[in-house]
This record gives structure tokens, C-alpha cells and sequence, in this order.
């Protein structure tokens, strides 16, 4: 049976006011480049006014959180650490679970490299246990070389997030699926384990970073198949904005149809 497309705007079973946590997409949904989305200040501010909560959650494994606090400052918003969830974050989360002791090959930005070592993960480039590739910004043809070198050896090889572009101000940069392209155009391995949305494992580190139960958990976004699909595959409430990537002619032919959509988080701010 085919899924109802929701009415923009609109909330006629009160699922707004059943959630406890907001999470929330960044770029699309709550600014463009660094400018915020009409009525996004105005949003958060009615989040924690009506006593519940929000935190930023992004696949962009190229920046650390405490960049997006610097940015979110910038824009005039004071925030904590502790308001960013990243991809990378996530994985390491699951590195200390599934692989507590091992040596990690990065493929990623120095800014990435320090959180990793400031969490404990051990980074080796000649004799790893695990691959690690990210969103690398820094990549160079001997980085290439190497992790292929290691993905085509066999090790474990996990990815931060599936993204293929990022958004720019100025249109599209190649994003971490493109390193997973080429990687396996060489290696002829895609990841083990992708870790970014919409897969489970960042929904169950989100969970624990804010103590919520699923159905508790807003995921807000601008993207279908990774925002919509992290809410809607692992059991969390999902709501689309119409203010970045996608449009309602989008969801009209997507398998991943939303429980909510609004043209931007402004509307929703009656809702909640």
C-alpha cells in the first residue's frame, strides 16, 4: 500500500508535539552557506522555549564539531559541542565498539585526524588493522595509492557517510561516495559499513547522545534519501523541508515519503 504524501504545512495528527528532541539537518534546513533560513533563529528559540531540545546533525565528516560551533557563533548563535552530531563522531563510536583496540588507516582532514586521536582511536598508515575513508578535502594521488592499497588487502573498510557531492555556495564538490567510486574502481571493494545517514548506526549513536527513545526523535532534513530515510527506516518520526535539496515533485515519485513536510522549519514553529 502506497504511502500517503503528507499536506505541506500541516500537522493534523499533533506528531510535532509528541517529540522531545529535534534533530537537525544543517545546510538546506537551518541556513544557507551562512546565512540563516527565514525563521530558523526564530524556530530553535521556540524549540527550547516550549522545554524540549534540539542538536545539529550532519554527515560531513570534513569538519570537527567544534568548526560548526565556530560557525554557528559567527552566525550569532552560542551553542556547545554537545549540540553537534557528525558522521564522524558516529564512527568513532562504533570503532570503539566493534573494533576497541585496533589500528586505524584515516583517510580524511587533519581536523578529523585530531578528533580521532583525541577520542584514543590509534592511526597507523603502513600497517593497519581497519580502513577508515572520510570526506578528505586534503586527498592526493600518494593518499590514493595507499588506501587502496589497503582496502585491496582485505582489511575491515568502513566509511564515514555515503554522500556523493557536498553543497557550496558555489554548486557541488565531489563528497565522500566519489572517494568510495574511486576506491572501487581500483580496489573493486565498496565499504563494509557506511556509518552516516540513513543507516542505523548514527541513528543509535544519536540516541545515546540525547537520551531519547526513537519515536521521541525528530529527524528534520532537506534531503529524501538521507534525512527522510534515517527518520523513517529506523523508527524515528521524519519531516521534510522544502528549503534546500528537495521538492514536492521529489517526494511524489520517492519510495521515502516523509510523516511531515513543511516549505520551511518557520512553518512548523506553530506546530510545536
Amino acid at each position: 500500500m502506497q504511502t500517503v504524501i503528507p499536506t505541506v504545512n500541516e500537522d493534523k495528527d499533533g506528531i510535532l508535539s509528541q517529540v522531545e528532541c529535534f534533530a537537525l539537518d544543517m545546510d538546506g534546513t537551518i541556513y544557507l552557506g551562512e546565512q540563516w533560513i527565514d525563521g530558523a533563529r526564530e524556530f530553535l528559540d521556540k524549540i527550547e522555549a516550549s522545554g524540549r531540545r534540539y542538536v545539529f546533525v550532519t554527515n560531513n565528516s570534513s569538519k570537527n564539531a567544534e568548526v560548526y560551533v565556530e560557525k554557528l557563533e559567527r552566525m550569532g548563535l552560542v551553542v556547545g559541542t554537545e549540540k553537534i552530531v557528525t558522521s564522524g563522531q558516529a564512527t568513532i563510536y562504533y570503532l570503539k565498539r566493534h573494533f576497541p583496540k585496533a589500528k586505524v588507516f584515516l583517510l580524511g582532514n587533519p581536523l578529523l585526524r585530531e578528533e580521532f586521536m583525541q577520542a584514543g582511536i590509534t592511526l597507523e598508515e603502513e600497517h593497519p588493522d581497519v580502513v577508515v575513508t572520510a570526506f578528505d578535502t586534503s586527498l592526493d594521488y600518494a593518499k590514493m595509492c595507499k588506501v587502496c592499497d589497503h582496502v585491496r588487502a582485505g582489511l575491515p573498510y568502513l566509511a564515514t557517510h555515503p554522500d556523493y557531492n557536498c553543497p557550496t555556495e558555489t554548486g557541488f564538490i565531489p563528497d565522500a561516495g566519489a572517494i568510495h567510486a574511486f576506491i572501487h574502481a581500483s580496489a573493486f571493494r565498496y565499504p563494509d559499513r557506511i556509518i552516516g545517514k540513513p543507516n542505523e548506526d548514527i541513528i543509535e549513536y544519536l540516541t545515546t547522545r540525547v537520551n531519547a527513545s526513537r519515536e521521541r526523535i525528530a529527524m528534520v532534513g532537506d534531503r529524501l534519501y538521507t534525512d527522510i530515510a534515517a527518520g523513517r527506516n529506523h523508527g524515528l518520526k521524519s519531516v521534510l523541508v522544502l528549503s534546500g535539496e528537495a521538492s514536492l515533485e521529489d517526494v511524489q515519485t520517492s519510495e521515502t515519503v516523509p510523516h511531515l513536510i513543511f516549505d520551511s522549519v518557520r512553518e512548523m514553529i506553530p506546530f510545536l
